[in-house]
């Protein structure tokens, strides 16, 4: 079956970096838009980045592009999201999706 997983959250220090990796299985993951959403306590769930098949097929929500990096390697079958210069609103359980699964998420927690 159609399984993501996360890895890669934690806590860091405000104006920290970090990575998140999610892995894909039981699905072409090379043909498949990936996303990453983020959801903190008492809020609603948010596009933080989607990456199309194509290189240049980006986008970014929330003006997160200056910070914020997705790449994907296909060979791997993984998405990341490279977070840099993290600030304590980015505190939030991020999310893998593929649009037919998500997965369970890895929580970042940033520290002011």
């Amino acid at each position: 079956q159609v399984q993501l997983v996360e890895s890669g959250g934690g806590l860091v220090q405000t104006g920290g970096s970090l990575r998140l990796s999610c892995t894909g299985s039981g699905f072409t993951f090379s043909r498949s838009r990936m996303s990453w959403y983020r959801q903190a306590p008492g809020k609603e769930r948010e596009v933080v980045a989607t990456i199309g098949t194509s290189p240049d097929s980006i986008y970014y929500g929330m003006s997160l592009k200056d910070r914020f990096t997705i790449s994907r390697d296909n060979a791997k079958n993984t998405v990341y999201l490279q977070m840099n210069n993290l600030k304590p609103e980015d505190t939030a359980m991020y999310v893998c999706n593929t649009g037919i699964a998500w997965g369970q998420g890895t929580q970042v927690t940033v520290s002011s």
